[in-house]
């Protein structure tokens, strides 16, 4: 084994230590890796999250090479925990380091092919670095017109990072032009966004809903009005037919 592959290796090794093979069919199942699903052919060896968050501690510091070839394992939890180490990375890293791993995790997208990695990267690395760097606004926006729905996911979980941030215009003009969007996968981030937007902005979640609730697809729209008051919720429900 080269010098340069041995921290990717040790990684692999701690998590096959925390191995389950009756946690690799219930998570396999759980993601719908089945054929035609929206996970085919993903692969688990059945580690639990707060594992894997364990290994991503004790590997804080692994080189970008290594996270890099995590990245690119049919293993869905080295793929996982190289998300979280690249993560802790980036939150503790100086400017340039938080842009390598931008750049790394933009070039290895394709890695993120789940709901779970999508919803753990997006948000914490691409949300983070968009809020510092608005001209990377138009990357999310051709994003949302992929082919790809974890692409598409991708820019509406960036998007909704900056809310938290007092700034939801980003997510509202993603959410409008994702009402024709076809997959559940879609209508469940959308909605869940918005009903972030109306924990700290009211109005312009209900002046969203006024405006497009219509048209939003049902699930989209019943994540977005969860928090409502039921009259509310009623009153959006009943104009969708």
């Amino acid at each position: 084994m080269s010098k340069a592959a041995m921290f990717d290796a040790n990684v692999r090794k701690a998590l096959a230590a925390r191995a389950s093979a009756a946690r690799a069919t219930a998570s396999a199942r759980f993601f719908r890796t089945g054929p035609g699903e929206y996970g085919e052919g993903d692969r688990f060896i059945g580690v639990t999250v707060p594992l894997q968050r364990a290994v991503a501690r004790a590997f804080a510091t692994l080189p970008l090479t290594d996270c890099r070839r995590l990245l690119a394992s049919p293993v869905h939890e080295h793929r996982l925990t190289a998300v979280l180490i690249l993560i802790r990375q980036f939150q503790k890293g100086d400017e340039a380091h938080r842009a390598r791993i931008y750049r790394l995790l933009l070039g290895a997208r394709r890695a993120l092919d789940n709901w779970d990695l999508v919803d753990t990267a997006a948000p914490r690395i691409f949300g983070a670095y968009l809020l510092d760097h608005p001209e990377e606004r138009t990357r999310f926006e051709r994003f949302l017109r992929s082919p790809r729905i974890w692409e598409r996911r991708i820019a509406v979980l960036t998007a909704g990072a900056l809310i938290r941030a007092g700034q939801p215009e980003l997510l509202l003009a993603f959410a409008a032009r994702t009402l024709a969007d076809r997959h559940d996968l879609m209508h469940k981030a959308v909605g869940w966004m918005l009903r972030e937007v109306g924990k700290r902005d009211l109005a312009a979640l209900l002046d969203f809903l006024d405006r497009h609730g219509s048209k939003m697809p049902r699930t989209m729209l019943r994540y977005a009005i969860e928090r409502l008051p039921p009259a509310a919720r009623s009153r959006y429900l009943k104009a969708t037919g």
